[in-house]
């Protein structure tokens, strides 16, 4: 397992996490001996907003003895309370259904107490102004919440939120399909407002959970995916983690069987993971902008041109430590020889070329 540590503490988080959205209807025992292999390898990070309320004992009844190894993901707005999920904002309903999730986990902390599916800007403000975000606080006071987050699949509502500067960690929906179509009740933002916000995450320290990595499974299969071609859950996986921000990815496992294949990820070739075939069919508002995935390697003059990039970006967002990250890089921008091979290369038809001189200047190097 690789881990990445949280900005805004100490915490070391799975690179994969666990989400338990369809894990419900497994029954109680394979949720448990699921939750169990899972900590055996590794995965320490679980999202809690479930599909109904079926997981939360086995779950809590699986990190027995270790509760200190894991982390939750818990929803102030996902009530479980009839057993099935229900949303709301009443700040009541929120109390007791965090009280039913604490005692359901046999827990008595929260370590990330996230707003839930935060998409409207007035569901926003009716968390930040209507109590439920004070009542995160005082909990947090108490000690009974370690980190504040929030779930949203809206750019602007993000922004929102990052404006306010309440977040610790950001849930977010983030796969190809998403970043590159304006389709769907999720597909919000084009692909320069969504890799902004990702880039504005990192700068600002904000960690970003990653939901729906496969688009609902849509993504995995040629008639449903949005491209009309089917990339598998490595590339997906590969993706996400690749973009400025992400800890962890949190895909949907309803079982063990599902589990160990998604653990095939670490033992997966760089030709399995990386996602370059995304340039043939990406639209045209995705031309001309980096997304890091180094496709363009190896650089006949020893240049990291992803990470070049991500730098440039990051520093240009306000992130103050990128300035230095790049100036400890054994290449640099103006190490560039000009050869062209990255421009010939990259599947987004950047000019990394020219790209590089601009960089360069920026930087002064």
């Amino acid at each position: 397992m690789q881990y990445r540590k949280l900005p805004h503490g100490k915490e070391q988080i799975s690179v994969i996490g666990m989400g338990t959205s369809s894990i419900g209807k497994s029954g109680e025992r394979e949720i448990e001996a699921t939750v169990a292999m899972a900590l055996e390898n590794g995965i320490n990070y679980f999202d809690l907003a479930s599909a109904d309320a079926a997981p939360f004992a086995p779950i809590g009844r699986a990190v027995a003895g270790q509760r200190d190894r894991v982390y939750f993901q818990v929803h102030f707005g996902a009530d479980y309370q009839t057993g099935q999920y229900g949303w709301t904002t009443d700040l009541e309903t929120i109390k007791r259904s965090v009280d039913w999730q604490l005692s359901a986990l046999g827990t008595d902390y929260i370590d990330f107490a996230f707003l839930h599916c935060m998409d409207e800007m007035e569901d926003l403000r009716t968390a930040l102004e209507g109590g439920t975000l004070a009542y995160i606080r005082e909990l947090q006071k108490q000690g009974v919440v370690r980190h504040i987050g929030m779930s949203s699949h809206t750019p602007a509502v993000a922004r929102a939120a990052l404006d306010a500067g309440v977040l610790d960690m950001l849930m977010f929906s983030i796969n190809p399909a998403y970043d590159y179509h304006r389709e769907g009740e999720f597909a919000i933002g084009g692909v320069e407002e969504r890799m902004e916000l990702y880039r504005r995450c990192q700068a600002e320290g904000v960690g970003i959970s990653v939901m729906k990595a496969f688009s609902a499974g849509q993504l995995l299969n040629d008639r449903t995916s949005p491209f009309g071609h089917a990339l598998t859950e490595y590339q997906c996986l590969q993706y996400a983690l690749d973009k400025p921000g992400v800890l962890t990815v949190l895909p949907g496992m309803r079982n063990r069987s599902d589990l160990k294949r998604i653990l095939g990820f670490f033992d997966a070739s760089p030709e399995e993971t990386e996602y370059s075939v995304l340039g043939t069919f990406a639209p045209q508002e995705a031309e001309g902008v980096c997304v890091y995935c180094n496709h363009c390697q190896p650089c006949p003059a020893g240049l990291d041109v992803g990470l070049i990039n991500k730098y440039y970006d990051l520093s240009r967002a306000g992130d103050a430590l990128a300035r230095d990250h790049y100036a400890k890089l054994a290449r640099k921008a103006g190490d560039c020889i000009g050869c062209g091979h990255c421009d010939r290369r990259c599947p987004f038809h950047v000019a990394q070329s020219r790209r590089m001189q601009e960089i360069a200047a920026y930087f002064g190097a």
